[in-house]
């Protein structure tokens, strides 16, 4: 049964596309005229609680037509309205200016006039059409075979004589099968109009993407102060220390070379072992900023070091075998310290046995997957590690997500 898939997915189809227009029809004009007499009271004042209360009703339909175009058709759709402001609660004038300025407002409410229509006309053809093919093949056969020699009229398929009586079951397979044919595209549509006006608009991305450039802007700018902190903290504390100790002790042993050269060569000793120690600082603070391994071997070697030195099992791989091409180093970079501090919480927290890091390349975005079998949990709080890596992937418009669920395995 080969076809059965085929005719499955039409058929779900057709059935989505006719419920949804044809419940959609009354709860539009139902909208529609709530709407426009919620905005027509705000002259008496009564729209100042009505027109909102409204608006929260027409976005929690909105709400449910993006979920359905996501489930049904694959069509994501972003939220597109404004923020609301600090103090706009229901019934303040802020609260109504907010909704008159924020476009998402009126686009709502065109969709609402446009979709009453549409969605009835596209429900209704697909299931109309389906109805008449089927009726060519299953009823008017039987209706003219039951009539023993008079033809007529079958139903809506005209049989005047024996050659339609032979031609109308093959034309109704043939409109039957187009109609299942076109049910998933039929759907699609659907949801690419409730795209059209549900989904952001150009400008509003654009204006979206500027407020996010601004706070990450800021966020990079308190953490690049903070990682210069660290490192004068850190030079100041240690090597720089062990620096002035190491000139002291070279000091000491240059006014006892001549006098007692067992204690200046005790001295030179303990200079060298400074000296060592100083290195070592420099060394470890130089790889917190840029790895050598990662300048030297790229992202996926640097990763692959790295998982060598955890106490578990740590797999390592590039989902199409290698990178097309090492991405900037600040990105690199940004990339390696997120993958480390990830596998840096596996190991303290996760009580996993193993873990494993995937580095795919797709659209022009590289993106790094970090796994585990442990008991999950994990969460971007405020002041965590990974909320600080959430704050420096977005310098470079980047994102974390975070799917641990307390208990669970993740895939």
């Amino acid at each position: 049964m080969t076809w059965w898939p085929f005719a499955r997915r039409g058929l779900v189809s057709i059935g989505r596309v006719a419920l949804v227009g044809i419940l959609s029809f009354p709860i539009h004009l139902f909208l529609v005229i709530l709407t426009v007499f919620s905005w027509l009271t705000t002259v008496l004042g009564v729209g100042l609680v009505f027109a909102p209360l409204v608006q929260l009703l027409v976005r929690a339909y909105a709400d449910a037509r993006r979920d359905l175009a996501r489930e049904w058709a694959g069509v994501e759709i972003p939220r597109p309205y404004r923020p609301r402001p600090a103090g706009a609660f229901i019934g303040s004038p802020r609260r109504w200016m907010w909704l008159v300025r924020d476009p998402a407002t009126w686009r709502d409410l065109l969709w609402l006039v446009g979709g009453a229509p549409l969605g009835l006309a596209g429900g209704l053809a697909g299931l109309i059409a389906l109805l008449y093919g089927v009726q060519g093949v299953v009823l008017v056969p039987v209706i003219a075979s039951a009539a023993s020699g008079y033809y007529g009229y079958g139903v809506t398929w005209p049989v005047d004589d024996l050659a339609d009586f032979l031609l109308v079951p093959p034309q109704g397979a043939l409109i039957t099968a187009g109609a299942l044919y076109c049910g998933p595209w039929l759907q699609w549509a659907l949801a690419r109009y409730d795209h059209s006006l549900l989904g952001p608009t150009r400008s509003a991305v654009l204006s979206v993407r500027v407020d996010r450039l601004t706070q990450t802007r800021t966020q990079v700018v308190d953490a690049q102060a903070a990682e210069l902190r660290r490192i004068e903290r850190d030079l100041h504390d240690g090597a720089q220390a062990r620096i002035v100790a190491l000139g002291m002790s070279l000091g000491m042993a240059e006014d006892l070379v001549r006098h007692d050269p067992d204690a200046a060569q005790a001295l030179i000793a303990e200079a060298r072992q400074a000296s060592t120690k100083a290195l070592a600082e420099l060394r470890l603070l130089v790889r917190g900023i840029h790895p050598p391994v990662l300048a030297e071997r790229g992202l996926l070697g640097g990763l692959r070091a790295l998982a060598l030195t955890l106490p578990l099992p740590v797999a390592v791989e590039a989902v199409d075998g290698e990178l097309p091409g090492r991405p900037p180093a600040p990105v690199e970079s940004a990339a390696y310290f997120a993958a480390a501090e990830a596998l840096a919480n596996v190991v303290k927290h996760s009580g996993a046995t193993a873990a494993w890091v995937s580095l795919t390349y797709f659209g022009g975005a590289l993106y790094v997957s970090v796994g585990d079998d442990g008991v999950g949990g994990a969460a971007a709080r405020a002041g965590s590690g990974l909320a600080g890596v959430e704050k420096r992937l977005a310098a470079f418009d980047g994102s974390l997500r975070v799917d641990s669920p307390p208990g669970g395995r993740p895939c």
